[in-house]
């Protein structure tokens, strides 16, 4: 029996098969992040034969203050649906089931990508990853409104069709911001511990799951380590994990932290963040998501089978050939 190739069933989305394909930035969305021509053709080619079960959505900023690149999908205004709504019908025809990822990039950004607006962060430290200007440090009445914004993003997810949202907080963003006692020194309830670190996360998810109902699906992207001296470890991400699962979250998809979306020197393996992966899953009953280096088939499923994850995220062997998803599942069938 193939482990790629069984379904899966978490009461409120159900998984023909284990492989997804991850959230990658295209750059293809017009200048305003509306949907454009050339995106829907990139995830009409994806998923056709829907061999992907399930296919997340690239990164869509809340607000344009948050956006993290010129190119990128909007979910920060209700005239973004219509287009949405193509986007969420052009995969569901093709066999597969569609997430969106809603994100607010924070320091990751500057004024010349948002419009003028002044990039911002948990505290006036500079982005490692992303090296630009020394955010303005945030408010608690502007942390209230980009929670806010979440919440009205995850709406319009829902009104477009879409069969969950995914909530962005990986590769060095602004909730990655907050959960990295790197970037995040605030000392108030939203810094210091692991818990403080998270309050945003848990204020999102509460008023996302308000919005969206208990029985859409919603995920969170978690950059569960950082890989730097004094960054998020992987006793964090077990807390943090743990208490994403308690709030309502139906799906946990683990990747970096302030490194990005590659492990430090791990970078040639297949699953190369499956420690963290099975060390949340003993903490958890939820599925966990992994990606990160997988572009061979029977890697894919060794790591299943070893109980690594419960989904594979295959990203950059289907964006340099469209017919892995099938070449794969036929090949294990």
């Amino acid at each position: 029996m193939s482990y790629l190739t069984t379904h899966l069933d978490n009461c409120k989305l159900t998984l023909n098969n284990r492989l997804i394909l991850p959230p990658m930035a295209t750059s293809k969305s017009e200048l305003n992040g509306e949907v454009s021509q050339g995106l829907l053709d990139y995830y009409d080619e994806k998923s056709q034969g829907g061999y992907l079960s399930l296919i997340i959505i690239e990164h869509s900023f809340v607000v344009p203050q948050g956006k993290a690149s010129k190119g990128q999908l909007s979910a920060a205004d209700d005239s973004m649906v219509e287009g949405l709504k193509k986007l969420a019908n052009t995969i569901h025809k093709n066999g597969s089931k569609a997430i969106m990822q809603i994100n607010h990039a924070g320091s990751a950004t500057n004024k010349d990508i948002t419009g003028g607006c002044g990039n911002v962060g948990p505290s006036p430290i500079v982005n490692p990853l992303i090296k630009q200007e020394v955010p303005k440090e945030l408010s608690k009445e502007e942390i209230k409104e980009i929670i806010e914004s979440f919440k009205d993003a995850a709406r319009r997810v829902k009104n477009a069709g879409f069969d969950g949202v995914e909530i962005h907080s990986a590769h060095s963003y602004l909730l990655n911001q907050f959960y990295s006692p790197l970037t995040n020194k605030r000392t108030d309830e939203y810094g210091g511990d692991i818990l403080g670190r998270i309050k945003i996360h848990l204020e999102i998810i509460k008023v996302v799951k308000e919005a969206v109902g208990e029985e859409f699906p919603v995920l969170l992207r978690l950059g569960a380590c950082d890989y730097m001296e004094g960054g998020t470890t992987v006793e964090d991400s077990k807390i943090a994990a743990l208490e994403f699962q308690k709030a309502g979250i139906d799906i946990l998809d683990i990747s970096g932290g302030l490194c990005g979306f590659v492990a430090p020197g791990h970078a040639r393996e297949q699953g190369y963040f499956s420690e963290i992966t099975q060390a949340i899953k003993e903490v958890v009953s939820i599925p966990v998501i992994l990606t990160g280096g997988i572009t061979e088939a029977p890697a894919a499923e060794e790591l299943l089978a070893l109980g690594k994850a419960d989904l594979i995220g295959v990203g950059r062997a289907m964006l340099k050939d469209s017919l892995w998803a099938k070449k794969a599942i036929e090949s294990l069938e």
